[in-house]
Formats: C-alpha cells, structure tokens, sequence
C-alpha cells in the first residue's frame, strides 16, 4: 500500500496540468468508461500541437461482454475551451497486426508499426491543431491481456466510445460532444460505433475513411492463388490471430502449414503487418493452407463482423481514394448503398489518386468541414 500510494504522488506530481485529474491508484474493471490511470506520454504517440499528452487505461466491453481494462491515448489543444468544452475526436486506427507491440500508444520512431503510425499520428496533429480534444483506444487486446479480436465490430465501437467517457476524467475542459473518425479497420470500426447510442456523451457523427470489408473473402483469395493474393497474405495472418482472439477455440495452425504456421504465431508474439509482410514475402501461396483446411468457421465469423446490416444514428461521411488497391471503391460502394437504406444521412466522397495510405491525409479537410458543419447544425451533404 505504501509503494502504491508512493507512485499516486508522484504521478500526481507528473501531471501537473490545469484540468489534469490522476487517480490514485490502480483500479479493478468496474463501469464502462472508469479511469484506471493515466500518465504523461512521451513518445511518438504524443502530438506535437497538443498542450497536453496522456497515456490512459480504462474500462470497456469485449467480445461476448466481458470487463476488459484498454490502453490509449489523449491529447488536449492548447488554450481556452470553448463553450461546452473541446470537441472530442475519438480516432479509431488502421490495421496495425495483433501482437501487443502493435498499439499506437507504444509507438516510438523505430516501433514496429511505426510506417502506418507516422501517417496517422500526423494527421491526427491537425486535428488538434483546429481545436479538438483527440482520443485514440489500442482496441481489444493491444497492449493489454488478452489477444486481439482484430475486426470485431462490437469490441471495437466499446473501446472507441469508452475512452471519450475516459478523457472526461483526464481534463475537465473536454466536452460531450464528439466525434468518431477510423480508417481501415477503424474505417470499420467508426461505421459500428455510428450504430451506437450514449446518454452521458453525444455522438454527433462518424467519418469512416475506406472502412474494411469482405474480410471473410482474404482466405479463399489466397488458398486459390489469384492474382494479387501475394498481397493479401500477411493479413491473412492477422485476420486469422483476430479470430482466434475472439473464440480461441478457433486455432489458426489447424489451418496452416508448418511453413505458415510460425508466421501467424509471430503475429501474435512481435511481428506487427510491416513485419508479416517482409516474413510471407517468401512464403510460396501453395505452402499456406493444409489440403484438407475447412475455412467455413473462418468465414461465418468474418461475415458476422461486414458493416453490411448496420442502422446508423448520425450523419456520417465515407470517404475512398480512388487508387486503393486494399480496399476496392467498388465495396465502399456497396457497403454505402447498403447503409443508405436504413439511414439517409450518409455522404459518400471519393479522392481520385488517392490509394489506401494516401485517402486518410486526402479526406482531412471534407472531414474538418463535415465535423465543423455538425457543430453548427448545419447541413451536411448525403448521397442516399
């Protein structure tokens, strides 16, 4: 007791900041959303235009409802707080793999997945630059006990929405309204937290930058060997660790071969997507599945998780690089129809040139003026 109350103080201490509130010790899982703690961040994660930079951990809810404890991180602008409070971006990440040495709030300039979080660490400074308050959870699993359920909608929308409840705890001056922006993955993911509602927080729209889908399609597209399936493959991997993450009864090597089996094994242990994409680069496409691979557990759970189906509850805008060879215009097309016929408010904006990287800097300044449109209650475009 004397130990912990002895790092209260001194974390205490640390956080020095006007609005800044620490608490004073580590707490078991409890209400979504509780403050466990929270700490100065110091390292690649931490942005530049921000006044104030925090690592974090609290409480949300995992796949099949259970108390999960996730990391993330907050970052508050410099300045006096409108009215209300700041705005809250709450960003929902790209695939960055499984291992626990994949969590943006890790990052440093040579971590592992440090290629796609240069990018997204970048952009997310311009949005505090313009005076929100940005929120980033590691997910399910990154960082924290526990694997990974890489994809799962539910876990996913829990964590993004939990930590806006969180950083209300870390600085008074951050408001109940915000938003929810992802790309990839998190493309995904803010398309299944537009689906959710909050009482004590407002959720006052969604942009979703080439959200994943057909996740089910990646191990049919590399066990056939079409064209491009080179490509494919290190995700294979991480969509594999994702689904044993969510139903460890499901067990990747039970599919693989001994030469691919030690790739998804290190998908879980180190390797980050970087990695897996350097390790299965020599990895022959005949040598990834066992002959006898049933992939039908693989593909029911992978349907289950589509954006397909989903009732949005605000504006929300979509946004695709014409380019992108990940994610096809053609299924953000189709998850857009979709959606539209259950909800009306959803603008659809592609960004010729634009490949999968390169849509989340090229959609910034739609998504400011969407955001900023919301804030005043003015219109905002649809395409339904």
């Amino acid at each position: 007791m004397r130990a912990l109350r002895g790092l209260a103080v001194a974390a205490a201490v640390c956080a020095g900041t006007a609005g800044i509130a620490v608490p004073t010790a580590q707490a078991a899982p409890g209400k979504r959303g509780k403050l466990i703690s929270v700490r100065p961040l110091v390292n690649a994660a931490a942005l530049p235009s921000a006044a104030v930079n925090r690592a974090v951990s609290y409480t949300s809810e995992g796949v099949g409802g259970r108390k999960i404890v996730v990391t993330g991180t907050v970052a508050v602008p410099p300045g006096r707080a409108p009215r209300g409070g700041w705005p809250v971006l709450s960003w929902a990440h790209g695939t960055t793999g499984t291992a626990d040495a994949c969590a943006p709030s890790t990052d440093t300039a040579t971590g592992p997945a440090h290629d796609y979080l240069s990018i997204t660490e970048a952009y997310l400074d311009r949005w505090v630059s313009h005076g929100y308050a940005v929120v980033q959870t590691d997910y399910e699993g990154l960082g924290t006990a526990g694997g990974h359920p890489y994809m799962n909608g539910a876990s996913e929308a829990n964590t993004v929405l939990d930590i806006v409840r969180a950083s209300r705890r870390v600085d008074h001056r951050i408001g109940r309204d915000w938003f929810v922006a992802g790309h990839s993955q998190g493309g995904q993911a803010a398309l299944y937290t537009a689906a959710t509602s909050a009482n004590d927080v407002r959720l006052k729209g969604a942009v979703a930058i080439a959200p994943g889908s057909n996740m089910s399609q990646t191990a049919v597209y590399v066990k056939a060997q079409y064209p491009g399936a080179e490509a494919a493959l290190p995700f294979l991997f991480v969509l594999l660790n994702g689904a044993n993450a969510a139903d460890p009864t499901f067990v990747p090597e039970a599919l693989l071969t001994s030469d691919a089996a030690p790739l998804a094994a290190a998908g879980r242990t180190n390797a980050c997507l970087a990695q897996l994409r350097q390790m299965s680069a020599s990895l022959p496409l005949d040598k990834v599945f066992r002959p006898d691979a049933d992939l039908t557990r693989f593909e029911t759970y992978y349907n289950s998780q589509e954006a397909l189906g989903l009732t949005l509850n605000v504006p929300t805008l979509v946004a695709q690089g014409t380019a992108d060879r990940e994610v096809s215009p053609a299924a953000t097309q189709n998850i857009v129809t979709d959606l539209c016929k259950r909800y009306g408010r959803i603008a659809y904006r592609t960004f010729d040139g634009a490949d999968h990287r390169g849509s989340i800097n090229a959609s910034f300044e739609t998504s400011l003026q969407f955001t900023e449109s919301l804030r005043q209650d003015a219109p905002t475009p649809t395409t339904c």
